[in-house]
């Protein structure tokens, strides 16, 4: 049977926050998420956008919103993306140096009704985050170094999904496998080969000449 995958367009390409809210209004029907790539200069050298872009966005579209929050200590913001209408809030592993913060916000996640995601950087093993993976609804493995769109993915990150893969069969877990990072339909194929679920796509759907038909070439791989 072939396997359902769901594409995520990031805004990471656009720089303007009305091309954005467009680009999020032209994705409707077509995408399955909008991943909003939030990132502040305490993680990623960049900054983009906050709450507040997330909140002018649910009001104006009903794309479903898959927050990736690429910023140190996130906390205190959850909340603010969670009334701003995130339908999924990821936070990074590397992101918390307590780790028991890590899980109290994987919790304060899930009981104000989004879902959980854990992300990871390329550099960080999969064996250091495991016992949190039994805690998340999804595990975003980053296929390039956060921070910039249109790099190509680095090779190494399909045995890091295969690894998760088996984690999560060998556990009897339900957790998604997103992956973002250099996507486009050569490396699509391996990574749904290898267990990917969700596919996060920057630069390969948003510099295409039909945005449209590039989604739904990557949502029926094979």
């Amino acid at each position: 049977m072939k396997k359902n995958i769901d594409v995520a367009v990031s805004t990471d390409p656009i720089g303007d926050y009305q091309n954005i809210i467009e680009y999020a209004k032209s994705m409707q029907g077509i995408a399955d998420l909008l991943h909003c790539d939030i990132m502040n200069e305490n993680f990623v050298g960049k900054n983009t956008f906050d709450f507040n872009l997330v909140r002018s966005i649910n009001a104006r579209t009903l794309i479903m919103l898959d927050v990736h929050l690429m910023q140190k200590e996130p906390s205190e913001d959850i909340s603010k993306y969670i009334e701003a209408g995130a339908n999924i809030v990821t936070v990074h592993y590397e992101a918390f140096d307590n780790k028991e913060d890590l899980v109290a916000a994987m919790n304060f996640i899930k009981a104000n009704h989004a879902l959980a995601g854990l992300s990871l950087k390329p550099s960080t093993p999969f064996k250091e985050v495991r016992s949190f993976a039994f805690n998340a609804d999804l595990i975003l493995i980053m296929g390039v170094e956060p921070g910039a769109s249109g790099q190509e993915m680095i090779e190494s990150m399909i045995d890091k999904v295969k690894e998760v893969d088996e984690f999560r069969r060998e556990n009897n877990l339900n957790f998604k496998i997103e992956f973002d990072g250099g996507v486009n339909l050569q490396t699509a194929k391996k990574l749904v080969e290898n267990g990917v679920d969700i596919l996060v796509s920057g630069s390969f759907v948003y510099n295409s000449k039909n945005r449209a038909d590039a989604v739904s070439k990557l949502k029926n791989i094979e």
